[in-house]
């Protein structure tokens, strides 16, 4: 039976419950603590194991009650042994058999009505088929047909394919059958591929361009963005030393050992202490690339553990500084502020670099990261390639982030291949992967 538990456990985790392996092994624990006679205690007990807060409770009482669910598996057009007519009776010696011989042991659980065999029978084919396995709607026929296939499906086609006084009886039997299989299967699947069905959804989110995306999944990509966020932040938010193997720290190692006469009981060994990366982005909040750019900033400022000193700057035909913004206000206000601020407008890159430019210039130094998102098309205005040399002179580096596909670059208004020249890295960055690679690489580099 923990195997069974252990399959709950797999249909609540695709609830979005978190289980560690700890918690599974305490649920197996109460199992076998509560036993099975009780269903309302074990729910209540594996709710007490498993669940952190009260959605998570409710989650796992729904789960608990699929899970465990047995159909009632009721025909009201069967007939029952002692209503059969007289041309229907088994003759003597072959109880259940029809006449004439060749019967299926599924087609006689059908003549006999009895249900609690057939319902059995059709858990055991489950298994069997694996349909716990299930992880998209399209394979509910595949292994509801499967199922069939292990109850005995060929042997009943065959008897109703040989007529008789009962085929029409088997065959409104089977039709009834293929709809509990499909019932069975279409309940593991709201069970097992929630999960599956979640991780595909979220990876084509991953993968979808962020100016296109449909209203109802703006929402589901925040979740993504925070999440994402959140990972790179634990990985790289910490304060780390990076140890320089075989290189000997005299100076420490002499002072270490004075009590000792100098002599090296203890060495130490050269480190190299990881700063965190300084970061200015500049956002692109002009109509193409509005969408980008608010979860670029959402990114961001949910990496804000793992960044030192960063300072955001949003622009169209001007440019203005939102870190005050996005430190006072929730993001999806903050977004919105900012949109209203100065979001919407006809883009003109010298005007904003300008801005940007009398403003933070004298801010960079060579720790410093200038992060661009944009398309690069100025409507034709002037392009002031020259300050964002000035800024590639006194940062780090600069990367620009273009939603653009590189064989747009250049043509009609866009003065890429102007700014170019003064990038560290220009790329292309349309959907969440993307941006996630462009902004790990960076916090990588700086390990």
């Amino acid at each position: 039976m923990s195997d069974v538990l252990l399959d709950f456990v797999r249909a609540a985790r695709g609830t979005g419950i978190r289980i560690s392996p700890a918690e599974s092994i305490d649920a197996v624990q109460a199992m076998n603590a509560l036993g099975w006679a009780d269903r309302a205690a074990l729910r209540d007990g594996l709710g007490l194991v498993l669940a952190k807060t009260a959605e998570e409770k409710a989650k796992l009482a729904e789960c608990f009650d699929l899970f465990f669910a047995r159909s009632d598996m009721k025909r009201p057009e069967a007939p029952e042994p002692e209503q059969r007519l007289p041309d229907q009776q088994a003759p003597s010696g072959a109880a259940g058999e029809p006449q004439g011989g060749g019967g299926s042991a599924l087609g006689e659980m059908l003549r006999a009505g009895d249900l609690a065999e057939l319902a059995a029978r059709m858990e055991r084919a489950a298994e069997q088929a694996g349909v716990r396995n299930i992880s998209v709607f399209t394979q509910v026929n595949l292994y509801a047909r499967r199922m069939l296939e292990q109850m005995g499906l060929r042997e009943l086609d065959r008897e109703i394919a040989r007529g008789g006084p009962q085929a029409e009886q088997l065959r409104q039997g089977r039709d009834w059958l293929r709809g509990e299989a499909r019932a069975l299967v279409e309940r593991n699947l709201a069970l097992f591929a929630r999960g599956e069905t979640e991780k595909y959804r979220e990876e084509m989110l991953r993968r979808a361009r962020l100016s296109s995306l449909d209203r109802r999944d703006v929402e589901r990509m925040r979740m993504l963005v925070r999440a994402m966020a959140r990972r790179l932040a634990a990985r790289y938010a910490r304060p780390r030393k990076h140890a320089r193997r075989g290189m000997l720290d005299a100076r420490r190692t002499l002072r270490r050992n004075m009590p000792w006469g100098g002599i090296p009981f203890r060495t130490i060994w050269k480190t190299r202490k990881i700063e965190k990366p300084r970061l200015m982005v500049l956002c692109d909040v002009s109509g193409s690339v509005a969408a980008v750019a608010q979860f670029l900033l959402l990114f961001l400022w949910s990496l804000n553990e793992a960044l030192s000193g960063l300072r955001a700057f949003a622009f169209s035909n001007r440019c203005i500084e939102v870190t005050e913004i996005l430190n006072q206000l929730p993001i999806e206000q903050a977004g919105a502020e900012i949109m209203v601020q100065v979001g919407f407008g006809s883009s003109a890159y010298g005007a904003s670099l300008e801005d940007f430019a009398r403003t933070a210039l004298r801010d960079l130094n060579h720790q410093t990261t200038v992060l661009i998102l944009g398309d690069a098309r100025g409507n034709r205005t002037e392009a002031r390639a020259d300050l964002l040399r000035d800024i590639a002179d006194r940062a780090k580096q600069v990367i620009w982030l273009n939603p653009e596909h590189p064989m747009a670059w250049g043509t009609g208004d866009s003065d890429m291949p102007r700014y170019r020249p003064y990038c560290k890295l220009a790329t292309h960055c349309a959907t969440l992967d993307q941006l996630e690679r462009v902004i790990e690489d960076l916090l990588r580099a700086s390990a």
